[in-house]
């Protein structure tokens, strides 16, 4: 008995962003006039997994898309994607989280001092 297992699959926004992402990568690669064998030998991958990083393919590993980064000056771009210090939605969610209100403990040692 054989078993068909399926790859699951993305939504449309992340297919389309990741095809986006790997047509911006051949592009800035072939600004800086980087060979595709060349690029490849940086990244120590294969040319058909330079071409499939640049097609979007979902399956490549993380740290492919970031030597290739690496290669091409973007890495520290990269590495701020998600900068948590400018993550207006998930500090506007922790704020909202906080409480109204902070009460005293109390202490068996009388009024707490500074």
């Amino acid at each position: 008995m054989s078993y068909n297992v399926k790859t699951p699959v993305l939504p449309l926004p992340v297919r389309r962003a990741l095809m986006q992402l790997g047509s911006d990568l051949g592009l800035a690669r072939r600004r800086r006039r980087i060979s595709t064998q060349s690029m490849a030998e940086r990244l120590q991958v294969s040319t058909a997994t330079l071409r499939r990083l640049e097609r979007g393919d979902p399956s490549l590993a993380m740290g492919t898309l970031a030597k290739a980064l690496l290669v091409l000056n973007a890495l520290e771009r990269f590495s701020h994607l998600l900068d948590t210090g400018i993550d207006d939605l998930g500090l506007q969610l922790m704020d909202e989280a906080l409480p109204k209100r902070i009460s005293r403990k109390s202490s068996s040692r009388g009024p707490e001092t500074l």
